[in-house]
């Protein structure tokens, strides 16, 4: 067991490392136009079934045009956890942030986002919009349409120390009709083999109060969208009070409509 001597040293050069990320970071941010302060950064962040990757061409839309980026990892175990890690992940970033969630990530992000002073909009791209008490299942049945159902998920227990549950994946045969129907099957194929599984406890766990009661957003409604229907995406976004800009695209806008999604995402840094 270390000492308790030793526990203070790398605890204190653990945040000495943090506060000098931070300031670098601050250094490096670069101006907005008019010379009115740095640019926001971009956090974006992935749903179930998916990962940080799928952002890869918004990211280079938003990057050419100066704005800083960050994709960070949504661990998928759970609201309450996922929200915290988020928060957490976000006090280390210095200064103005857009906060965007696709899918899962939308109920992630209206948690992770409240009482934070730097987030100054909310970019919803075909994502849950939750009010507080809302489930991902409920908002997904609350509207006929959605096209994933249980007998399409392939459950798989899993056992970590103190841990007994089950991670959801979408099924082979159904993956690009419900997902990604608008992309090449060579595509999604790999995305299939590589998606990150959600803790099957995460559809109904309860949202907690919303950011965007307080924090401007933006919604990006995908009509050919499979898993969410478009009308719970309208609904979340008419009742949040979000601009709303409406796509061709199926659930992953962000790949298949990268164009538009980094657009609304500039309109809401703006």
């Amino acid at each position: 067991m270390s000492s308790p001597v030793s526990r203070r040293t790398v605890l204190a050069g653990t945040a000495a490392v943090a506060a000098a990320g931070a300031a670098v970071a601050a250094s490096a941010a670069p101006a907005a136009a008019g010379g009115k302060g740095p640019k926001p950064t971009i956090v974006l962040v992935h749903g179930a079934f998916a990962d940080a990757t799928g952002w890869s061409e918004v990211i280079k839309r938003l990057t050419h045009d100066g704005y800083p980026v960050l994709a960070p990892p949504n661990p998928l175990r759970g609201v309450v956890s996922d929200s915290a890690y988020l928060a957490s992940f976000l006090k280390t970033v210095p200064g103005p942030i857009v906060l965007v969630g696709h899918s899962y990530g939308g109920v992630v992000i209206t948690n992770a986002a409240t009482g934070n002073k730097n987030v100054k909009a909310l970019v919803y791209v075909a994502a849950f919009a939750p009010a507080a008490g809302d489930t991902v299942v409920g908002l997904q049945n609350q509207f006929p349409g959605t096209e994933l159902h249980l007998e399409q998920i392939d459950f798989r227990p899993y056992e970590i120390p103190g841990v007994k549950s089950v991670d959801g994946y979408v099924k082979k045969d159904v993956f690009r009709f419900i997902f990604a129907g608008d992309l090449p099957r060579s595509t999604t194929d790999i995305m299939w083999a590589t998606q990150r599984p959600g803790d099957g406890g995460t559809l109904q766990e309860p949202s907690g109060d919303p950011a965007w009661a307080a924090i401007p957003s933006y919604f990006l409604v995908a009509r050919e969208d499979k898993l969410i229907p478009p009308a719970a995406q309208r609904f979340m976004a008419q009742r949040a009070g979000s601009h709303v800009v409406e796509v061709k695209a199926s659930h992953v806008a962000m790949i298949s409509q990268p164009r538009i999604t980094a657009d609304l995402i500039r309109k809401a840094a703006r």
